[in-house]
């Protein structure tokens, strides 16, 4: 990976280092079927991660999205673009029902990605997930495939998107 002179790449060489560590559970995860983690890259650049996990099939057939994105692409409408791919991916291509999301109260970046996906508002979870050394509470989204009107691309999600956010599109 070649760096632009002038740019300090440290940030990104410490995520991209970091992330063979993590691939090794998440490769045996992904072949199960029961993750799928994918990097979010711009302009050949990993700035994220956007996982479908766990994925459970049969009656709930269901998964819950997690990610991340560094600070430089954070606002630019990278996660809302993902998560669009991803979820119209899992109803799709997978054939599931429900998606679900969690976000922490004071997160307002994810509460606008939610947002601007049409997850619907569910509740609070007390105590749900272990972050930065305490369980936090996490607001519930989520969204069924009854819920988007998918084309024949099977882009319902992502071509609400591009409509009602037209400039938010990514440059790729």
């Amino acid at each position: 990976m070649a760096a632009p002179l002038g740019r300090d790449r440290s940030r990104e060489r410490t995520r991209d280092a970091a992330l063979p560590r993590a691939a090794p559970g998440n490769e045996s995860q992904a072949r199960l079927g029961t993750h799928l983690p994918l990097v979010i890259t711009v302009h050949g650049r990993l700035v994220g991660q956007i996982t479908a996990g766990p994925i459970q099939y049969g009656a709930l057939r269901s998964a819950v999205l997690g990610y991340w994105v560094d600070r430089e692409a954070a606002g630019r409408g990278v996660v809302p673009r993902a998560a669009a791919l991803l979820i119209d991916h899992l109803f799709v291509e997978l054939g599931l029902h429900r998606i679900e999301v969690t976000v922490r109260p004071e997160n307002a970046a994810s509460l606008r990605v939610v947002e601007k996906l049409h997850l619907r508002p569910e509740g609070m979870r007390q105590a749900a997930i272990h972050v930065d050394g305490a369980w936090r509470d996490h607001l519930v989204f989520a969204l069924t495939a009854e819920e988007v009107a998918t084309g024949d691309d099977g882009r319902g999600v992502l071509r609400r998107l591009h409509r009602e956010f037209p400039g938010d599109t990514p440059v790729t």
